[in-house]
């Protein structure tokens, strides 16, 4: 059964591609202007314009050139950059490897810190630490990524010279080099993050902490924290997953602004070089690509639901 509904996912995710691709595509044509000439420039001549025309396909039929797009796609190519004349596919290879860091960490950093936080504010509902658990959920939503980001570099990094202010280091350097160059980047990416699955877990939480067999459990004299992080928890863990699933497009979102502050080599400062350069194939490759994670990771949730709580059938 749950082979079927895998497979039913997956195949309910073809549209969807199809759609992500034809707006993704459509970008070249629903700009304002002539693209050739933004990306050449001024000072470009006819010539230059018709050929940047000619390699960005504007001078043949849109659903032709769609298709043959999208033939290329299912052989794994996204196209070749304009400036560069590298494959993007390539390049995109090339940066994903800091972004999958910074997105790992800042997820495991926020389900470890939020998830705690909710549930203990759920715990000591209208008490001080409830009052200050919302209060730095309203605070994360409430503060931009790169505005959190620049603070973090301007004390840790600037004036208590603690961790480095910009750089990646791979993995292969050490697990410590890797590190200290990834935590300020991820506590300014999980602000917002943590507080929305913090205030989600708060809200499931009192729900489930009022159910008869919560009282039970108390009445039987088990512990507290077994009661809250075996049993309620458990039972509160399906929309505490959804928003961890739905949270990952504010990581993606999120990563563009931080990669930029802190000059972190990854897909969100190819994306902004892309755009200021205006460079349509890379945008569209980047794109589809973030679409088709994101994609997989709400196929991924879905199949958790039914691990999580046995009443759920596909």
């Amino acid at each position: 059964m749950l082979l079927n509904a895998i497979l039913k996912r997956l195949l309910a995710t073809v549209p969807v591609l199809l759609g992500v691709a034809l707006f993704v595509f459509s970008l070249l044509y629903i700009i304002p202007g002539d693209p050739a000439a933004l990306i050449a420039g001024d000072t470009a001549t006819p010539e230059e314009i018709a050929r940047i025309r000619s390699s960005l396909g504007l001078d043949r039929s849109f659903w032709v050139r769609f298709a043959e797009w999208l033939l290329q796609i299912l052989h794994g190519e996204l196209g070749t950059s304009i400036f560069s004349g590298m494959s993007v596919s390539h390049l995109i290879g090339q940066r994903l490897g800091p972004t999958l860091s910074l997105m790992s960490l800042t997820l495991v950093v926020a389900i470890v810190v939020a998830v705690p936080m909710g549930v203990l504010a759920a715990w000591k509902q209208g008490t001080m630490l409830d009052r200050l658990t919302m209060m730095g959920a309203v605070f994360g939503f409430s503060v931009p990524v790169f505005v959190v980001g620049y603070l973090l570099a301007y004390v840790f990094a600037v004036e208590l010279s603690w961790l480095p202010v910009q750089g990646y280091r791979p993995l292969s350097d050490g697990i410590w080099e890797w590190l200290r160059h990834l935590i300020l980047p991820s506590v300014a990416l999980g602000g917002i993050y943590i507080a929305l699955i913090a205030r989600i877990t708060r809200t499931a939480m009192l729900e489930v902490l009022s159910q008869d067999y919560v009282r039970t459990a108390k009445a039987k004299g088990l512990g507290q924290m077994n009661i809250l992080f075996r049993h309620a928890l458990k039972n509160a863990a399906v929309p505490v997953v959804t928003v961890i699933g739905i949270g990952v497009a504010l990581l993606i979102g999120g990563a563009v602004a931080t990669e930029s502050v802190f000059s972190i080599p990854g897909l969100g400062r190819l994306t902004v070089d892309a755009i200021l350069r205006r460079d349509y194939p890379i945008i569209q490759g980047v794109i589809l690509f973030f679409s088709m994670v994101y994609l997989l990771v709400n196929l991924v949730v879905d199949m958790l639901y039914v691990i999580l709580d046995p009443r759920i059938r596909y």
